[in-house]
């Protein structure tokens, strides 16, 4: 999965009524949907939530294994925990997530972590209320990982943030790729995907709530329905299912592979209105070596032709990526392909990383590590020249007038709301105080006056959409676009 969530996965503060929750999740959006199960079974058990870890009675930490630095991060936050649990001697301390799932990092936190009670996996996310209480019950540590997949559990509680337009709706779990450098098929298991009649019946509950849009979740969401015993159920038909649900407005996925993208998938983002001109497509290098000893199975010319076909059928297409710096092996010919490869096919924006060394992986085994100075050398100038192409390829929004789905207001700016375009793009604009919170999940037309390299700002219209033709793309991006 990629980047940052861009979700709330804790519960907003509570005034306290019984025993209070902290939940602390770093990673992707996965972790934030599963941190919203979390927090639904603590809601079912009486629990209310606190943005303070000093007057948490429980404090659960939901982990990243995709790079060292949340694991760092993660041992550094419990650690410092340790006075406050000899102080308070029945808080109780949860590890969930990835990090379990690893046997070394489990063997670690077992030791180095003495102070934490209750340590469990991802693969049996739905036993947490039965384990919690065995660690009330007992005052004893409780660890329990999973190591082989079980069925999935449907019908488990799920708490987001009140008056919430988005979510999360996970379709499948783990994967089946090995690619040399991901954990994932070690910390989730392989393909599971759930049944299409389960998924459709959540989002429906979803949108009597109120949630106007849904972005479908997968570590490879894109090869959804290919493990289930009935033939032809795939992404693509998903999303031609859930489009005929009433009142949902708009349709998200996320992330993909590009070996997993078809004829099928493509037509149906072409033809369905509901689904967003914007796609997450994993490049990951743009040197076929070094994506051979990847084991991504394609090359980057089938990469960039693969957009191009992509953006042909859908012109307004925003694509955006993810990119790893100094795997092991790579040469400074080898950085230089990525580069061009960036400039062929000019991404809306990426994801960028410097290569992390993770347990059980096979990249351990390759031989030629880059030089901890010659990777950020390599991923500054990566994200120099990405940065460029974003601002460039945001630039061809100024004058535009975009539908925008009004979330709430700015986190930055209070006094202004925000949204996000078709394309995923997030605009900050202005509106009537007396409008503001009844245009919250709303679809509204808003010219973009201003842009920087990550934000569009503008003000909201009163007539009816513009046609796109206003702000031509700059000669320059045109020339380089693929055709």
């Amino acid at each position: 999965m990629n980047g940052e969530a861009n979700a709330r996965a804790m519960p907003p503060a509570s005034t306290r009524r019984g025993r209070l929750a902290h939940i602390v999740t770093l990673g992707c959006q996965m972790n934030v949907r599963d941190s919203q199960t979390l927090a639904g079974m603590l809601a079912r058990m009486g629990y209310g939530f606190t943005d303070r870890m000093d007057e948490a009675d429980l404090i659960l930490f939901n982990t990243c294994s995709v790079r060292e630095n949340p694991e760092r991060k993660i041992y550094g936050q419990v650690s410092s925990l340790r006075q406050l649990k000899e102080r308070r001697p029945d808080l109780i301390i949860g590890l969930t997530g990835c990090m379990p799932q690893q046997r070394p990092e489990l063997e670690r936190m077992q030791v180095s972590l003495p102070h934490v009670d209750l340590i469990m996996g991802t693969l049996n996310l739905h036993r947490f209320p039965e384990l919690l209480q065995q660690v009330m019950e007992t005052g004893r540590r409780v660890v329990e990982v999973w190591h082989d997949e079980g069925p999935i559990v449907e019908g488990l509680p799920v708490l987001r943030e009140p008056g919430s337009v988005t979510a999360f709706v996970s379709v499948i779990y783990g994967c089946d790729y090995r690619c040399t450098f991901c954990v994932v098929p070690n910390t989730r298991g392989r393909q599971r995907s759930r049944r299409p009649e389960a998924i459709e019946e959540e989002v429906r509950s979803l949108v009597a709530e109120g949630v106007r849009e849904v972005t479908l979740l997968g570590q490879t969401v894109n090869a959804y329905g290919r493990d289930l015993p009935e033939r032809g159920i795939t992404l693509a038909r998903l999303l031609r299912r859930l489009s005929r649900i009433e009142g949902l407005e708009r349709l998200r996925f996320t992330s993909n592979h590009p070996r997993e993208v078809t004829e099928e998938l493509i037509e149906a983002m072409a033809e369905l209105p509901k689904v967003m001109e914007h796609i997450h497509l994993a490049v990951q290098s743009g040197s076929d070596r070094i994506l051979h000893r990847m084991g991504r199975r394609y090359t980057a010319e089938e990469f960039v032709e693969q957009v191009t076909a992509m953006r042909r059928r859908i012109p307004d297409l925003a694509v955006t990526t993810d990119i790893i710096v100094g795997f092991p092996g790579e040469t400074e010919r080898d950085f230089e392909a990525t580069l061009e490869l960036v400039r062929a096919v000019r991404f809306d924006g990426a994801f960028t990383f410097v290569y992390s060394p993770r347990p059980g992986t096979a990249a351990l085994r390759l031989p030629d590590p880059v030089p901890e100075p010659v990777k950020r050398e390599r991923i500054q100038r990566l994200i120099e020249l990405q940065n460029a192409i974003s601002l460039e390829r945001n630039q061809v929004y100024r004058g535009r007038v975009e539908e925008i789905l009004v979330e709430g207001a700015s986190e930055k700016d209070p006094e202004r709301l925000s949204g996000r375009t078709r394309t995923n793009k997030v605009v900050v604009f202005d509106a009537p105080p007396s409008a503001r919170t009844r245009l919250v999940g709303q679809l509204v037309d808003v010219r973009v006056e201003a842009v920087n390299t990550w934000t569009l700002f503008g003000r909201l219209t009163d007539g009816p959409q513009e046609a796109a033709s206003i702000g031509a793309v700059p000669a320059a991006a045109r020339a380089s676009e693929p055709s």
